[in-house]
């Protein structure tokens, strides 16, 4: 599938247009027809190779919001016409005990990213959202509510999943007390998360002047080394 998109072709350049081709769609695969696309900092660091590692030209992006254009012949779950998203993953061995409990992200057998990451079959490198079109395998994909603001979406792809994830593994509820460390990309969307699920929530945040915009939710000013008060607060789960 010949597409287009933005790439970096080294760590010192803007990301410019870049025309390349998407596998062939394989049985257990859903090309999509990407709409939005979140920007994560992530991005960034991959872009400019600040961790290392970076393979040239990299379209970056995995907060991806799209639309079904076709699936493969064992495709189940969706249909051309489906409002879909992928995240920062797009394959795993589907094989280990990892796999099977639902944790991808510790596959034995190495996962495969949205971008940057060769794939398992090809070893070709990935390459993310950033970009017109994608093709994904089937368990990679993730179904969007009816409802849900389509425009709105790609940050639940990151940020959303980063901290819901653990607030579901530790069954967090009403009754349940959660701090949540900054309030920035990932901090205000735990909290909103968490008092979604109906948990008393705690900010600890080095700034009062976010004050205002927590309401009746309780807000610890930590200076770290100098904390002139010291709290004793029971916060079973701190994110």
């Amino acid at each position: 599938m010949k597409t287009v998109g933005y790439a970096a072709h080294s760590s010192d350049t803007p990301l410019a247009p870049f025309h390349f081709e998407r596998r062939e769609l394989r049985d257990n695969d859903v090309a999509m027809e990407i709409l939005y696309c979140g920007v994560c900092h992530s991005d960034l660091h991959v872009a400019r190779n600040d961790w290392g590692g970076s393979s040239y030209p990299v379209v970056p992006g995995h907060e991806i919001v799209g639309r079904v254009t076709a699936v493969g012949s064992s495709v189940s779950k969706y249909n051309v016409g489906d409002h879909v998203a992928v995240g920062c993953m797009v394959d795993s061995c589907q094989e280990c005990d990892e796999c099977h409990n639902d944790h991808e992200q510790y596959c034995r057998n190495a996962f495969t990213l949205t971008y940057g990451s060769p794939d398992r079959i090809t070893s070709e490198m990935t390459q993310g959202g950033y970009a017109k079109h994608i093709v994904v395998r089937e368990e990679f994909v993730l179904r969007l509510p009816e409802n849900l603001d389509l425009a709105k979406a790609a940050p639940l792809l990151c940020a959303g999943i980063t901290t819901y994830s653990p607030l579901r593994e530790w069954n967090v509820g009403p009754g349940s007390r959660v701090g949540v460390v900054g309030m920035g990309g990932l901090g205000h969307m735990a909290i909103k998360l968490a008092v979604g699920l109906g948990a008393d929530v705690t900010v600890i945040s080095t700034s009062p002047k976010k004050k205002p915009m927590l309401g009746n939710w309780v807000l610890i000013i930590s200076w770290y080394q100098k904390m002139k008060t010291r709290w004793r607060l029971p916060l079973p789960v701190l994110i």
